[in-house]
């Protein structure tokens, strides 16, 4: 299966714009078996499958992790 380089996952912030993080692919796979893609720092990581679906992956400790409302496939 292919899947795409980057996304861009898109959060809810109250009572300001959407808050977007683009997120690149890893050679890692999830408990599902899908790729797992990390922003450049490291800290928002997220398992996405061949639908589109996000299972947000804890980086570090006392995280409060958010499901995205979107997650939009980048192309270069």
């Amino acid at each position: 299966m292919d899947y795409p380089e980057c996304y861009e996952l898109v959060f809810q912030a109250p009572a300001v714009e959407d808050d977007v993080v683009i997120v690149h692919r890893t050679e890692r796979a999830g408990a599902g078996g899908y790729p797992v893609y990390e922003d450049e720092s490291g800290i928002v990581r997220a398992e996405i499958s061949d639908r589109g679906e996000v299972r947000m992956l804890a980086s570090g400790g006392h995280q409060m992790l958010k499901t995205p409302l979107l997650a939009r496939p980048l192309t270069p």
